[in-house]
């Protein structure tokens, strides 16, 4: 049974990427061709005015796919992002829906509406996301040839829309990892820096966004999932909180876990599409898809009253109590911080008496909560043999020690190394009986509670943070740094909305660290972040900056990243501008 079941591994491997490679062989001559002028005034287009020419029939939809394509197929070709190619499918549904016939008469999925808030626009989607005709694999061999013929409702909402889906983006095995790669599809990399991870869970998006094969896109977020990747590609992204984008008709690899919920939410190259992506999609109702998005419409007051509020109360959160941000990070924040302080903002340090509650704290309930299986579902989707991301493994191995082993461990961390923090995560690592879960969930509730009461005492506007302690990391580095997640992770605990924007890029010049330096000295968490910490090595990656709203506030999340980028002007390096689109 064992050796049969490796080799159907192997095998449906090989068919995978082979039956990829055939789709991109197969495509029409016209996705290979140079980029035109046509193109360039197509991919230089926000997503609002292409629409509008398509509405208007003045730009056509096969014209803005294949204008696409050309770079979605560059992308790859540089960074391995995508898996499955729909190129072929989105011709035959751009065709008959010019061509007036209906899905119904022709017994077929919905077919892009022409008229709709998001006509002729390609849409890429995380692998997770089910479309009909290809597979769904979530990088697990074991999900290969699960196709039912049949869009998830997310798919169909999208093409109601007039959304035309052209590629599905690479993940993480698990989905539980900051980099982006499985046996099925092979590993993406980051568009900046051969040898760096893209980001995970939704790390193939970012890079295709990166690379401007893609406009918008749909991932997930769990611990950080569509922001941390932003961070590390130089795009944008937007975490909703639970019930306000739809996540219907998907596959993931932890089907039940309720503990910390994972969100579908959008991404973008630029904040304007990001904007308009997501207003269009909630005043599109997407509760008529999915039972479970909240009936709650686009609250474009909100979303006015933070574009013209006059003087911003923003919290600066400068450490999340575990992993320092490197320099490059901090001063990405220190950026936004004295650029709102020129624009007359009120800045209120989040320390002393305006401290929140303890975060490390938060980490642990995280960490527990969202793992109460201790990776069990996770694993029991994978084949013998098949590779385990060096995170996910460390997530397993742990849970699964033997619980006096586990105990001997836990002292030598805290009592021999004089790791409290380390200690502290691995104490009760391991599978939760459904009493321990129970309580868990409890301290969760009540963890939100806290953070409930001191934001009503501090009455914040936003908070902004860095999204993670360091950019982009090498490819491996999960197997030291998968722990260091708390500065987005805290808030998919706390299920507040957003969202990330790009700020600088690594100097060397200015992002080493200080001589005297000692990373032995930093905790097990920190030390596996900063061991990959290098200013020259990342010289150019991407660096951004999270803001932060409280529950279900995704409209001044998003008018507050507006006033940030306003305020940086000219001081903000955009890698996804118009402007830097890779045409050559």
């Amino acid at each position: 049974m064992f050796i049969s079941e490796y080799f159907q591994h192997k095998r449906d491997c090989k068919f995978k990427q082979a039956q990829r490679q055939q789709r991109i062989d197969s495509l029409p001559a016209a996705y290979r061709s140079p980029i035109t002028n046509s193109d360039k005034d197509i991919l230089s287009a926000p997503i609002e005015s292409l629409v509008s020419n398509v509405q208007h029939g003045t730009t056509q939809p096969l014209s803005i796919l294949r204008a696409y394509g050309k770079l979605a197929l560059k992308a790859h070709a540089q960074t391995n992002c995508l898996t499955e190619i729909m190129f072929p499918s989105a011709e035959q549904w751009i065709a008959s829906a010019q061509s007036g016939a209906t899905a119904e008469e022709k017994g077929e999925n919905p077919l892009p509406n022409l008229k709709g808030p998001l006509a002729g626009i390609p849409v890429s989607l995380k692998d997770t996301i089910i479309v009909g005709g290809y597979d769904t694999t979530v990088g697990y061999s074991s999900f290969v040839g699960n196709d039912d013929g049949k869009d998830g409702a997310m798919v169909r909402m999208l093409k109601d829309m007039g959304a035309v889906p052209h590629v599905k983006t690479n993940c993480p095995i698990t989905l539980l990892s900051f980099e982006s790669g499985n046996d099925v599809w092979g590993r993406a990399e980051n568009p900046f820096k051969k040898g760096y991870s893209p980001g995970g869970s939704t790390g193939g998006e970012s890079a295709l966004l990166a690379m401007g094969g893609s406009r918008i896109g749909v991932g997930s977020d769990v611990a950080g999932s569509v922001r941390l990747p932003a961070h590390w590609g130089g795009c944008y992204a937007l975490r909703c909180s639970t019930g306000r984008w739809p996540k219907g008709g998907i596959k993931t690899s932890m089907p039940g876990q309720e503990g910390v919920p994972s969100v579908y939410s959008p991404m973008a190259r630029t904040l304007g599409d990001l904007r308009y992506f997501t207003r269009e999609v909630i005043k599109f109702q997407p509760w008529r898809y999915d039972g479970t998005v909240h009936p709650l419409a686009w609250r474009g007051e909100m979303e006015q009253k933070f574009e013209e509020k006059e003087r911003l109360k923003v919290g600066v959160m400068r450490t999340d109590g575990v992993v320092d941000p490197s320099p490059a990070c901090r001063r990405a924040l220190e950026m936004v911080v004295n650029s709102l302080k020129a624009e007359g903002h009120e800045i209120v340090e989040l320390e002393g008496d305006h401290a929140p509650p303890d975060m490390y704290e938060g980490l642990k309930i995280a960490s527990l909560v969202l793992n109460a299986d201790g990776g069990q579902m996770f694993d029991s989707f994978r084949r013998p043999g098949e590779w385990l991301d060096t995170g996910a493994a460390q997530i397993k191995s742990l849970a699964s020690l033997w619980n006096p082993f586990r105990w001997l461990y836990y002292l030598w961390v805290k009592y021999i190394r004089r790791d409290h923090v380390w200690a502290g995560l691995v104490e009760n690592w391991r599978a939760q009986s459904a009493f321990e879960n129970w309580k868990l969930v409890a301290q969760r509730e009540a963890y939100r509670t806290k953070w409930f009461e001191w934001w009503n005492q501090q009455g914040l506007d936003v908070i902004v943070s860095v999204p993670n302690a360091t950019p982009a990391l090498p490819l491996d580095a999960m197997k030291d740094a998968f722990s260091s997640c708390g500065y987005t992770f805290l808030f998919n605990l706390l299920d507040y909305s957003a969202g990330v924007l790009p700020v600088t890029k690594v100097q060397v010049e200015l992002d080493g660290l200080p001589k005297d330096f000692n990373i032995k000295k930093l905790n097990g968490v920190a030390r596996g972040a900063y061991k990959y910490y290098d200013a020259m090595a990342m010289e150019g990656l991407p660096v951004g900056v999270q803001v932060v709203g409280r529950r279900l506030e995704e409209e001044k999340v998003l008018a507050v990243m507006q006033r940030i980028e306003d305020a940086l002007g000219d001081d903000q390096y955009q890698p996804m501008g118009s402007e830097r689109v890779r045409l050559n």
